[in-house]
């Protein structure tokens, strides 16, 4: 069973930095690709930025690119999303997702994702 535990979310100022973790457990990994999304109340679930765990290749959305990082650690299994010069509207609980038949371009896409975190809540103060 897949199980996708994430960690790290908090409260920061405005231009602060925050570091999440998603720890991957009950299968290999190799060819899959790991998103993190995020959803503000009341709106939708969107994409920040994905990574594929064989060859490290990414992907951000506009609004994330040159503040955010996101990596993986193969032997420990997690993915980690590096957040800086943050911005009150980066407040959203963020979540960690799993895709197990990750193609070109459906990275983006929440409904292309198997596996998802129960999510961590990150807010940013003005």
């Amino acid at each position: 069973q897949v199980q996708l535990v994430e960690s790290g979310g908090g409260l920061v100022q405005a231009g602060g930095s925050l570091r999440l973790s998603c720890a991957a457990s009950g299968r290999t990994f190799s060819g899959w690709r790991m998103g993190w999304f995020r959803q503000a109340p009341g709106k939708d679930r969107t994409f920040v930025a994905a990574i594929r765990w064989f060859g490290g290749s990414t992907n951000y959305a506009d609004s994330v690119k040159g503040r955010f990082t996101i990596s993986r650690d193969n032997a420990k299994n997690t993915v980690y999303l590096r957040m800086d010069s943050l911005k009150p509207e980066d407040t959203a609980v963020y979540y960690c997702a799993a895709d197990g038949q990750p193609s070109s371009n459906s990275y983006y896409a929440p409904a292309n994702y198997d596996y998802w975190g129960q999510g961590t809540q990150v807010t940013v103060s003005s």
